[in-house]
């Protein structure tokens, strides 16, 4: 799926590294970077 810029990004679910689980919906209104690096294994 591609995004437009100023398109609202879908809603989604990810597990933390501090055990909890995020939703993207928890942030509405606030400035979210989402940073992913396949097979890493390092938090960020």
């Amino acid at each position: 799926m591609k995004l437009s810029i100023g398109q609202e990004a879908p809603d989604f679910t990810l597990p933390s590294h501090l055990d909890k689980t995020v939703r993207l919906r928890d942030f509405r209104g606030k400035n979210v970077v989402l940073v992913f690096f396949p097979l890493a294994w390092t938090p960020i």
